[in-house]
């Protein structure tokens, strides 16, 4: 179930406060959100148009304080099916934004608003979060990975978080969405662009069976910058980060250093020790991420302390687990082929006659040895998988 989004009780004049400080002020803008905190989005957004403002506010918007395009922004994100999500609104993600408080880097500041795109309530779907990222030159043992897992955790009832770009991000979309759970995709651009294009019918999906979330106005193209920027908000509205597979030197890792800084789960799948594309995430391995290899392992790890535990997995079992340290030893004396007396049996297996002949008795009630004509012999059956 989709949570559905609470009537909007956000007054006209904060709404289009938080309109103009997304688009005059380039992400992440901490200084802004600081100024907003303090005096209140209209306040902050008056001050911006008049210059008063300290000189680290004036630096994140002096180049664009003269842009006033808040009908028009209003009017294109409507156009496309999206509305603008503020602070002050009760389906803001307070929770899982709280965490950008642990961290004092400039780049990891909460966002100013949100444009969102969808039915969903982003507070509602983020309440059991898991944010998927991955390499975009994925491979086909990455993608199924990536999507067996997704199609898991909204079995789980977790909602998967990624950027909707090619390779991991939209296999991991794809597979919550066939697991017929939500997931919500961060973009790097405005809400009336798809990005890629070729994922355009995928977002469409997302929005319905989701939402689809940025921080920057309509009309804003993708740069590299902005993908490395929106990432800290993929780790931030998630319980935890699981890395499916990454590169030394790629986006994914820049998403694993913010939900490390963050406070938040980090995990990461082992992928062939031969491949490039899953180095990346030995490493985290080896500097202390959570290997993960099942939907449930995750779950395990971001939900409910002592309940979401995952199972055990099944492992085979073989006829002789069950035997203790004698009968072990008498069972490994016993030949395959050849039958043999006890007498023999006692010198290979280095016991007593009695000890070595109740063994034999236990053995045979197990179906794992034979008697014959006064020898015995190993019985072999085939193992229980």
């Amino acid at each position: 179930m989709i949570a559905a989004a609470p009537p909007a009780v956000v007054g006209e004049e904060i709404l289009r406060a938080r309109a103009y400080l997304l688009r005059v002020a380039e992400p992440p803008a901490r200084a802004t959100g600081r100024l907003a905190d303090l005096m209140g989005a209209v306040a902050a957004a008056d001050a911006i148009r008049r210059g008063d403002v300290p000189e680290a506010v004036a630096d994140e918007t002096s180049a664009r304080s003269g842009a006033e395009r808040v009908d028009a922004d209003l009017e294109a994100a409507a156009a496309c099916g999206a509305r603008l999500l503020v602070p002050e609104d009760p389906e803001w993600p307070q929770w899982p934004f709280a965490c950008f408080g642990l961290t004092e880097r400039k780049d990891l500041a909460p966002p100013l608003a949100l444009w969102v795109r969808g039915t969903g309530s982003l507070g509602g779907l983020t309440d059991r979060a898991v944010a998927m990222v991955g390499a975009r030159a994925a491979t086909g043992y990455g993608t199924h990975t990536a999507a067996e897992l997704g199609a898991g955790l909204a079995a789980a009832g977790q909602t998967v978080v990624s950027g909707a770009a090619i390779g991991i991000d939209g296999a991991a979309h794809r597979g919550a969405l066939a697991g017929g759970g939500p997931t919500v995709a961060v973009l790097a651009c405005g809400l009336d662009r798809a990005y890629p294009t070729s994922h355009a019918g995928l977002i469409d999906r997302i929005a319905r069976q989701g939402l689809v979330v940025s921080e920057y106005p309509p009309g804003a193209v993708p740069a590299r910058h902005r993908f490395l920027v929106r990432n800290r908000l993929i780790a931030a509205l998630s319980a935890g980060t699981v890395v499916v597979e990454a590169a030394l030197r790629s986006g994914a890792q820049r998403t694993a250093s913010d939900a490390r800084e963050l406070g938040t789960v980090l995990m990461a799948v082992p992928g062939p020790v031969t491949s490039a594309a899953s180095a990346g995430c030995h490493e985290l391995i080896r500097q202390g991420a959570l290997l993960v290899t099942r939907a449930e392992e995750i779950t395990e790890a971001t939900g409910r302390l002592g309940v979401e535990l995952a199972r055990e997995p099944d492992r085979p079992q073989r006829g002789t687990d069950a035997l203790d340290e004698v009968q072990a030893r008498v069972h490994d004396a016993l030949p395959p082929r050849a039958a043999r007396d006890i007498a023999w049996l006692a010198v290979e297996a280095g016991m007593d006659r009695d000890t070595v002949r109740s063994a034999l008795m236990e053995l045979e009630r197990r179906g794992l040895a034979s008697f014959h004509e006064g020898r015995w012999q190993r019985r072999t059956r085939r193992r229980n998988r």
